[in-house]
């Protein structure tokens, strides 16, 4: 896709909601595009956190760097990744957003986008699951496309994605340094060190088997 057919992909929504796992989620894998567009109005929540007063205090001022709005979940995200009850994660995510309506969705693939961090792959499924039975709508859900080689090289985006968007150097910089200077990640963390210089998404309709067509890639 040209990049001047990328722009108009990303243009024509004006009511943006980004739903990820956890405070960072939405700079690493959408930050670029949240900045490229600043005249839509966009709504964060992420759903792990909002107990941990650091990491919260950083998501509000990275999203007051975005000009977005947002909230935090508190699910449980320690180290043992005990699997969530599906309807837990469906329903954080109701109680999070203000509103059930939206132009644009922007999630986690059912797939994550490394090997693997289970709440990314359960945050992805149960909006998935949302929009299919109607209690989230949107125009269009779009999924991260990122991949790492089942663990074989760090997390970049899928070439052959619906949207494929190589950053400019200025908002790859700027996304950059939400990363390392207000969410404080080393630069020789593992989060500033993936950091996408491109974006990649997978682009679903309402009516999409969203599930099905990702899980087909795997």
């Amino acid at each position: 896709m040209c990049k001047q057919e990328e722009h108009r992909q990303i243009r024509r929504f004006s009511n943006c909601a980004v739903i990820v796992a956890h405070p960072d989620d939405e700079t690493l894998w959408a930050g670029g595009t949240i900045l490229m567009n600043p005249e839509a109005r966009w709504t964060v929540v992420t759903l792990c956190r909002r107990s941990d007063e650091d990491r919260s205090s950083r998501f509000f001022r990275a999203l007051e760097n975005f000009n977005a709005t947002g909230a935090m979940g508190d699910l449980d995200d320690g180290p043992k990744q005990s699997p969530l009850i599906d309807c837990e994660v469906q329903n954080a995510i109701l109680s999070l957003l203000s509103s059930n309506k939206f132009d644009l969705i922007v999630t986690h693939s059912v797939l994550g986008e490394y090997k693997r961090h289970l709440r990314h792959e359960e945050t992805g499924k149960a909006v998935l699951t949302l929009c299919r039975g109607g209690k989230l709508s949107a125009t269009a859900v779009w999924a991260f496309a990122y991949e790492d080689g089942g663990g074989k090289h760090l997390p970049r985006a899928v070439q052959d994605a619906d949207i494929h968007i190589r950053l400019p150097e200025e908002i790859w910089q700027k996304k950059y340094e939400i990363i390392a200077e207000i969410y404080g990640f080393d630069c020789q963390s593992f989060e500033a060190k993936i950091t996408p210089r491109e974006e990649a998404f997978w682009c679903f309709g309402a009516g999409d088997n969203f599930q099905k067509r990702l899980k087909n890639r795997s």
